[in-house]
């Protein structure tokens, strides 16, 4: 089975950053591999370990996301893909699955893997968007995969418990970083993915419309998160306590 894996360079959310003027404003040396599309990455290397296959990764980003390609070659992967932009693009979720799409519509694969969000924006849109785009069956928020029968087995957490979905084959689907622990590369790895082929190609020279990378979203502002009002503290015997709670929760708070 093959696993071609989208990736992406982030900054390292545990770096220092500041918001000023309602801009966000981080080190733009400190960036890593996205902890999402890092378990995405062992989980296709670990069914392909077991069951036979390979993995491929695709990254778009300016030249120094090459350093997050070898990341993913280190790993285990064993091609990448790498799809240049100038890094000033103002591009969103949909302008990325335009991209892949276009990209991604002539390869040959199994199963797309994505992250189900990137830890810088969170947006978690771009891996359901490139499904729309190239009409293919899909999960999101895997929390396990098992192939079966040909069928990708997807064990995904839903919103009142797990659910177990079979997508038949080529499909997409998104892993959560709660699926596993990504390997750490060692140094045989480190220097293998040094001899191992990375494609590049510019989005500039993809037969994309340019309407099409347009941002149909935007940011525009940062702020900081409010600081949470104190709590009250209450003090007396317990059943005038909880009386007295059950009142506040009645009459202000309006949720009994």
């Amino acid at each position: 089975m093959k696993f071609i894996v989208s990736i992406k360079m982030v900054p390292d959310v545990y770096a220092p950053f500041q918001i000023k003027d309602g801009e966000l404003l981080m080190d733009g040396d400190r960036m890593v591999l996205n902890a999402y599309d890092a378990s995405a990455v062992e989980e296709a290397l670990v069914l392909t370990e077991k069951y036979g296959g390979d993995v491929e990764v695709v990254c778009i980003g300016a030249a120094k996301a090459s350093e997050t390609i070898r990341k993913a070659l280190a790993m285990g992967a064993a091609k990448g893909y790498h799809i240049q932009t100038n890094g000033d693009e103002a591009y969103d979720s949909s302008s990325y699955a335009q991209i892949l799409a276009d990209f991604l519509k002539d390869k040959e694969y199994d199963v797309l893997s994505f992250g189900k969000q990137s830890q810088d924006t969170d947006s978690g849109l771009t891996g359901g968007m490139v499904a729309q785009l190239l009409n293919l069956p899909y999960a999101t928020n895997a929390v396990g995969l098992e192939i079966e029968d040909g069928n990708l087995i997807v064990k995904r957490q839903g919103d009142s418990g797990q659910e177990m979905i079979a997508l038949p084959t080529p499909c997409l689907v998104t892993c959560s970083n709660d699926m596993n622990e990504p390997r750490i590369p060692n140094l045989k790895g480190i220097m293998a993915s040094k001899r191992k082929p990375v494609e590049s190609v510019a989005v500039s020279d993809m037969n994309l419309d340019g309407a099409a990378l347009e941002a149909v979203s935007k940011v525009t502002s940062y702020s900081p998160v409010p600081a949470r009002a104190a709590g009250q503290k209450f003090e007396g015997e317990p059943e005038e306590i909880a009386t007295k709670v059950a009142q506040l929760l009645d009459t202000e708070a309006n949720v009994l």
